[in-house]
């Protein structure tokens, strides 16, 4: 048995294109509220507003930004508003990549599409012995090719 080749090194990694864990996924109420407000950076929003635009219960808004503070992705004001943080370069690449990923793919999102039928279906107009068959010819004809 060939036991595989395994290698026990890290590779350096170029720093300033090194994104620290992101821990968001795109489509959930996180990276939603995140995508938000880095697209917005010189605004700071109150849970209610972030709640409006993005069609989300206001309790999921205020625990989610609530959330996303502690785990430093966003900055809040003493009044409490909050907003994108401009040290956070990662977080902006980030959401930079799910605009991109929108502008590549995001046309092909139409949820009332339907896959096209097959203009002919194979063996539509044969019964199944007929398949059967042909099915069994196919197969011994292999076995003469082999």
């Amino acid at each position: 048995m060939i036991q595989p080749i395994t290698y026990d090194y890290t590779m350096p990694v170029f720093l300033e294109d090194h994104d620290t864990e992101i821990d968001l996924r795109p489509g959930t109420t996180k990276s939603d509220i995140v995508a938000h407000l880095y697209r917005n950076p010189e605004w700071g929003y109150a849970p209610r507003e972030i709640a409006e635009a993005l069609e989300i219960p206001r309790g999921t808004a205020t625990a989610t930004l609530k959330r996303l503070y502690d785990e430093g992705y966003l900055g809040k004001t003493d009044d409490g508003y909050y907003h994108a943080l401009g040290e956070r370069a990662d977080v902006r690449r980030y959401v930079a990549s799910l605009d991109q990923a929108d502008r590549m793919f995001g046309h092909h999102r139409d949820a009332t599409a339907q896959p096209e039928a097959p203009p002919h279906r194979i063996g539509e107009d044969r019964t199944d012995e007929e398949l059967e068959a042909e099915l069994a010819e196919l197969e011994d004809d292999r076995g003469v090719n082999e």
